[in-house]
Order: C-alpha cells, then structure tokens, then sequence
C-alpha cells in the first residue's frame, strides 16, 4: 500500500531590493506601479525624492521590501544633495537585490555613477530599461541591451513601461525567485515602513512641485506640525518652508490662489490615502539657508537615523 505523499509547504522568502539610478528616470513611478498603490510621490522635477522610502508588497510566501531611493548624483553643491547620495550609497550595502533602472537608450555620465556606485554591490542586480512605450522601433532595443551588457555582468536586462505597467509581472518574478529564505518582517497587510504623517508631508510637497513646475524653488520642504482625528476628521497643518520672501510669494501666488491649489489637491489625495475627511491647513514660511544646514535637515527628517 502506497503512502500518501506529504504536501509540503514552501519556504517563506523576505527580502529588500534597492531601487537606484540617475534622476528622474522613473524610480517613484516603478515602485508606486509594483505595490499597485502610491508610495512614493511623482514630478517631472529631477530629485523629487529626497528620502528612502520603503514599499512592502507581500504575498503568501514572498514579502518584497522595495526601498526607493533619491536620484544619485555626481555633481552637488548643498549638504541636503550629501544626503542623500549618503541615503542611496547606504542603502545599496545592506540590500538582498538592485534595480538599477535606466532610460530608453540614454547613458550618460550620471547613469556611469550610479554604476561605479554598484561596483562593491555584491548582490544580483538587475538592469531595468524604463520609458520603452516612448520607443517608436522596438527593434533598436536588441543592439542597445547588447551594449549595455559589456557594462558589468547583470542578473537580468528588463525592458518596461514602468507608466504603463508593462513587464512589471516579469520584473516582480524575478525579485522574488531572488529573494533569500527568511521570516517575513512585516505585518502582512503593511505597505509601507513610513508614518501617515510623513505622507502627508510628502504629498503636500509633490503638489506644490506639480504646481509651480520650474518656478518652484529648489529650497522648498514640508513639515506637519499637527496631525490629529477629531469627530471622525483628520486635521492636519503643514508649514511649507522656503529659503526667503521672495519664494514665499511664488509659493502663495496672487490673492493666496497658488497655496489653495497646492491645499485642495494635496487633501484630495489625502482623502484618498487615509480613507478619511481631512482638514487641510497650509501655511509658507521663510527658514533661510536650510538645504546646506546639517542641524535643520536632521531635525526635517532627511538624515537616517
């Protein structure tokens, strides 16, 4: 008489997977895209990310934590662009994967940095070529992913649409066959290591980039000085602080429009993400000098602790 034959359960795998490359070439959108919800927030302005932000996207066996990352770069001239190519270079030594994620068939110096970043990253990294729905011939794709070999020896070259969602499934299989065998982190329905306060500091600070576009200064962050539910509403204030008067009035615009659009679409989206009424306060002050004053980026959050 035959035995029945055990089931036997596979092992969970929990990893985390870094994802770099030069500014603005999609790292936000690929993260937000893989976890099917928005993490981490979106412009068209180069180093919109400023903070690592960490992504939980779990399954039955597999808890994937994506950590986005600023743009790294070369060149900086204040202690907050220190910072964070410090966040990235941190982050690249303590992870299980890389996704290094390029542009169509854009190399250029940055894109070099980032890969002699990688050079002591002793972990699979894999190279994701972004923007390929931007890409009339498709075919030109072949000899471009050839050269791009010869740059260093990747796990995997994967062209995407990180905006369009296209061949993300294949990008998300081979995170997590890489993954290492280990207990999950995380509560399971968790998707995201950061505070709500902190996302909404952050959203505050993508519509007021969305809004003023090139106008916006460079010298702008957010901080939430109350977040609190009262009567089943959240009430949140948030100081938008700007390096001098003149800024401050690009941020308020004429009559105070500007700061209610920047409001109004930021609590929309808050709205959104807290699956609560909001309250939303806004208000601009003048903090000189903060981006190249170590103290003041500590006290913002922007130095990991």
């Amino acid at each position: 008489m035959n035995k029945p034959t055990e089931q036997t359960t596979p092992p969970s795998r929990c990893g985390y997977i870094a994802i770099v490359g030069r500014p603005n070439v999609g790292k936000s959108t690929l993260l937000n895209h893989l976890l099917h919800q928005k993490i981490s927030i979106t412009s068209r302005k180069p180093q919109t990310t400023r903070h690592r932000i960490m992504g939980i996207n779990s399954d039955e066996h597999h808890q994937c934590l994506f950590v986005d990352t600023p743009g790294l770069n070369a060149k900086y001239s204040k202690a907050l662009n220190k910072v964070m190519n410090d966040t990235v270079l941190n982050v690249i030594k303590d992870v299980d994967v890389v996704l290094f994620v390029v542009e169509r068939f854009i190399w250029n110096e940055a894109d070099q940095y980032v890969l002699e970043a990688l050079t002591y990253a002793n972990v699979p990294v894999l190279l994701v070529i972004n923007k390929i729905d931007l890409v009339q011939d498709k075919t030109e794709l072949l000899p471009h992913i050839a050269k791009l070999r010869e740059k260093r020896e990747f796990t995997e070259i994967v062209p995407v649409s990180a905006l369009g969602g296209h061949n993300l499934d294949t990008i998300d299989k081979l995170v997590k066959a890489l993954l290492p065998e280990a207990p999950f982190l995380f509560p399971e329905d968790q998707v995201t290591d950061r505070s709500s306060r902190f996302l909404a500091a952050e959203l505050i600070r993508e519509k007021a980039t969305r809004q003023l576009g090139d106008e916006l200064p460079y010298e702008v962050t957010v901080e939430i000085e109350k977040f609190e539910t009262a009567k089943s509403v959240l009430h949140i204030h948030g100081l938008i602080l700007v390096d001098n008067k003149g800024q401050k009035r690009i941020v308020i615009g004429k009559d105070g429009d500007r700061l209610k659009q920047i409001g109004s679409s930021a609590r929309e989206d808050m709205e959104k993400a807290f699956d609560s009424k909001v309250m939303l306060n806004l208000w601009v002050k003048v903090k000189s000098g903060w981006a190249d004053d170590e103290r003041a980026l500590l006290s913002l959050g922007y130095v990991d602790r």
